[in-house]
């Protein structure tokens, strides 16, 4: 480097240049001092001299690199902290923000580095707390970053320290300086509480929710996450969480400050309420501090402050659903003024009930805390009452209202943007809210069934008709579908708060009784030419969740003997008295699913899903058997009967389908109704062996052998036992092999042939429950081994031919991890003595490993670096 010039007009270029050539060579250029640390003095030297801040910043971040990449002398980098304290109390004022913060982070870099290696690095906080005493606000701001920082850095690991080594600093750190930082954030808090430079005071609330987020037992909390476990802040910080003035600083920080001070202010509160309760010595100092919170929130409910804005507004709802974490109903109950705040907190849930489309992620918490006190009422003791007798209820309403409110907004048929299909929201709300409708059940009840029954028959009569407005329609079905998930909901929850269990059968009938109704409906007269309609398949989605939760509580293997009452209530009202017509109702769901969605592969995953779980269930997959409709499945499984099969985009549907159906022929123990359940796979099977050669690249071919690859793939996974895979292996050895290897040598190079026909053959040789057990007599091992030879080695000899595509990965790779997938299993299935290839001179074995070796072999070290799943078996 000629000259310091010179320098400047290579970093300007490195971090402005918008060309990316020019970008490129400043930073090769510049790179030794980073990478060198000869050039350390050459750092400090900049920093003296440079005038321009991405000189200055260069030389910091090549500090910061060398630091943490190099083990420097332990002089050398005493020198670079002290040397960097000086440098930002004399110059720090006049830097640019982006360089104060590089050299701030160096710092704190270099102390928890340092933090065992010499007592001085721990000096940091004392040298920090000089910054706060020089009587400027940029100083104060320094010091106060600098501690920001500190926080940060002991708090999360480093790519150049070991886990257990940043673990042992941040415990000494939190033992050490922790709890001084959060008093000196405290002080600082206090005194800034007057002034109006708020970004001094965004600092001072930033530090305190550092160090209240500070991970204190090294449980990695996931701060991405909507929840975190309890705030386990040591026994030591005790006098100053039982001082009230600690609480009440953050809640004045929030009525003086706007967002996001507020939102800042409102996060530590949320830490403090999440305290643990074991910090307090006795109930009487932990009564108090929940006081002091409930008083806290209840004015701010009062008052309404600061609650317009959105994220005050979320926080502020974390704020309230901390309490159903860390305290019971009976102590909510028996603090001062808590008639006022359940009242002020009802309210509050119902407004935002009624601004659903506003709040509907932050309804989650409140109907988090209603559903944590109204579970607790059993274990209530004492006079005091909770009045959840008289909000519950208003609550409960208010909440289907509200979903029924929503669907008039509109939404358009984008899954992103409809509140139906936010899977994940949808059952946030859902898993609190029957609790609720549970707590009053039979007003609860009533009120779903009265809202209900007019859309039915709204519903019903239209299906008279022979045209209907069709955003009408797609109103009602919206409606619907939110009553059935909520039924659905209410059905997967049991409680028994206010009625016996009795009484919440019968209930449960009549809900369950509506539904029933409305899928008679929904497959009929002018509803059953919308099955293309997003609404008509988000009520269908609606439907096979409801049996789901049903066939768990009422029809699954655990309660075949019970529900007595529920279903003399159901013969009461639709004729079904027991499991078998309840069955043979949800089958008849299925079936029609399967027949009529041809597009939507949510429904018919949903639906598949379903049949899967009814099937493997040995008492209802036993009463499937005696079903006509189960019977007609079984045997009549063809893009004729089942759409669905030649669509395209279902077709990793078909697995789970046959996957269902080997279920299903499995149980009984029939080797001819295998074979005639097989023989819709059977004529496809004949009709591509018959195809010439000439003709095989076809795209008929092509999406026949990928369906027939899946159907396999699922047959195979059902067969669990040595029986039932003789059945299979017999039924395709040796006949159909030549097919599936005549796929493979044509097809080598369209994955989306070879990736199913692959996976089937990786299941067709798991050896899974010891089903490949073979008599001790039988070859029928080492020909299985000799056909997994003979694709391996087809598929590898011309995939390593192929020249290498953009996706490499889905084009070449994939199919190389399944190849190995293939072998390991055969070598690991125990159902093959290897030598024998030896002892007669086949080269089955041998011809694998090395196709198997060139592979792996054939992928780059990066790549193997990068895609794992190669790389798993080259461990093996």
């Amino acid at each position: 480097m000629e000259n310091l010039a010179q320098l400047e007009a290579l970093c300007e270029r490195l971090y402005n240049s918008q060309d990316s050539a020019e970008r490129a060579h400043a930073e090769n250029t510049l790179k030794c001092f980073s990478v060198n640390t000869d050039y350390i003095s050459q750092c400090q030297y900049i920093l003296e001299n440079a005038l321009t801040p991405y000189a200055l910043m260069l030389a910091s971040s090549s500090l910061l690199k060398q630091v943490t990449d190099h083990s420097l002398a332990l002089n050398l980098r005493l020198d670079i902290w002290s040397y960097i304290f000086n440098y930002l109390a004399t110059r720090g004022p006049k830097l640019q923000p982006f360089v104060t913060a590089s050299l701030i982070q160096l710092l704190c870099r270099v102390t928890k580095f340092g933090w065992f290696d010499d007592e001085r690095f721990r000096d940091v906080v004392k040298e920090s707390a000089n910054f706060l005493s020089q009587g400027t606000s940029e100083h104060y701001a320094i010091g106060l970053k600098i501690l920001n920082q500190l926080v940060s850095e002991m708090n999360q690991p480093n790519p150049g320290l070991p886990s257990t080594h940043h673990r042992r600093v941040a415990c000494s750190f939190r033992d050490q300086s922790l709890f001084q930082i959060f008093q000196m954030s405290l002080t600082s808090l206090r005194h800034l509480q007057s002034d109006v430079a708020s970004r001094l005071q965004e600092l001072a609330l930033s530090l305190a929710h550092k160090c209240l987020s500070f991970d204190f037992v090294g449980t990695s909390i996931d701060e991405s996450s909507e929840e975190f476990g309890t705030v386990q802040i040591p026994s030591s910080w005790r006098p100053l969480l039982e001082d009230s003035s600690t609480l009440q600083i953050f809640f004045d920080y929030y009525s003086i400050t706007k967002a996001p001070l507020s939102k800042e202010a409102l996060e530590c509160l949320v830490r403090l309420a999440s305290v643990r309760r074991s910090l307090f010595v006795n109930d009487a100092a932990r009564s108090k501090f929940l006081a002091h919170l409930m008083t806290g929130t209840k004015e701010i409910l009062q008052s309404g402050q600061g609650l317009a804005d959105h994220d005050n507004y979320h926080e502020y709802c974390r704020l309230l659903g901390r309490f159903r974490v860390n305290y019971q109903l009976s102590e909510l109950v028996n603090v001062e003024g808590y008639s006022d705040w359940i009242r002020l907190v009802a309210e509050f849930t119902l407004k935002s009930l009624q601004s659903w489309q506003w709040a509907s992620s932050s309804v989650y918490y409140l109907l988090g805390l209603w559903s944590r006190l109204v579970s607790s009422v059993p274990y209530l003791k004492g006079d005091a009452p909770s009045l959840l007798d008289e909000f519950v209820p208003k609550i409960t309403e208010s909440f289907l209202t509200s979903r029924f409110n929503s669907v008039q907004v509109g939404f358009p048929d984008d899954l992103s943007e409809n509140p139906l299909d936010n899977v994940e929201l949808l059952q946030d709300q859902l898993d609190c809210f029957p609790y609720l409708c549970r707590f009053q059940y039979e007003s609860s009840g009533s009120y779903v069934i009265n809202m209900m029954e007019p859309v039915l028959q709204s519903y019903t009569e239209k299906a008279r008709l022979q045209t209907c407005d069709k955003n009408e329609l797609s109103i009602i079905e919206a409606k619907l579908t939110w009553v059935v998930h909520i039924i659905a909901a209410i059905l997967k929850t049991k409680q028994c708060t206010g009625c016996s269990m009795e009484s919440q059968e019968v209930l449960d009938a009549e809900l369950s009784a509506r539904v029933l109704q409305l899928i008679n409906v929904t497959d009929s007269g002018l509803h059953s030419q919308r099955y293309g309609e997003v609404s008509k398949q988000r009520l269908d989605r609606a439907i096979l969740t409801f049996f789901q939760h049903f066939r768990k509580s009422y029809v699954g293997d655990q309660a075949m003997h019970s529900s007595k009452q529920l279903y003399a209530r159901l013969s009461e009202l639709l004729g079904l008295h027991d499991h078998l017509l309840l069955l043979n109702v949800i089958v008849g769901k299925i079936a029609t699913n399967l027949k009529c969605y041809t597009e939507s592969e949510q429904v018919i995953d949903h639906t598949l899903s379903l049949f899967l779980e009814l099937a493997s269930g040995y008492m209802t997959g036993k009463l499937l058997l005696k079903l006509d409709t189960v019977k007609f499945i079984i045997a009549n499984h063809t893009r004729e009967h089942f759409p669905f099969l030649e669509e395209y985009r279902c077709s990793r549907s078909r697995t789970t389908f046959y996957y269902t159906i080997g279920w299903l022929i499995f149980m009984e123990d029939s080797p001819i109704k295998f074979k005639s359940s097989m023989e819709p796979l059977l004529q496809v099977f004949v009709s591509l062996e018959s195809t010439p050669d000439a003709v095989f690249r076809t795209d008929a071919v092509k999406y026949a052998l990928i369906g027939l690859m899946r159907d396999l793939r699922g047959i195979a996974m059902a067969t669990n036992s040595r029986r039932t895979y003789g059945l299979l292996f017999d039924w395709l050895y040796p006949v159909h092999m030549p097919l599936i290897l005549k796929g493979i040598t044509h097809w080598t190079d369209t994955p989306e042939v070879t990736t199913p026909l692959l996976k089937f053959m990786a299941e067709f040789v798991l050896n899974k429950a010891q089903r490949l057990t073979f008599d001790s007599s039988s070859p029928n091992g080492i020909l299985l081994f000799r056909e997994v030879s003979k694709l391996i080695v087809a598929y590898g000899t011309r995939i390593l031919s192929l020249p290498n595509p953009a996706d490499i990965y889905a084009f070449k790779y994939k199919g190389i991890w399944i190849s190995l997938t293939i072998l390991a299993r055969g070598l690991a299935g125990n159902y093959v003595n290897f030598g024998v290839f030896e002892l007669y001179g086949d080269r089955a074995l041998s011809d694998a490993l090395d196709i198997a070796l060139k592979m792996t072999l054939s992928i780059p070290l990066a790549d193997i670096l990068a895609f794992r799943k190669p790389l798993i078996w080259c461990k093996l």
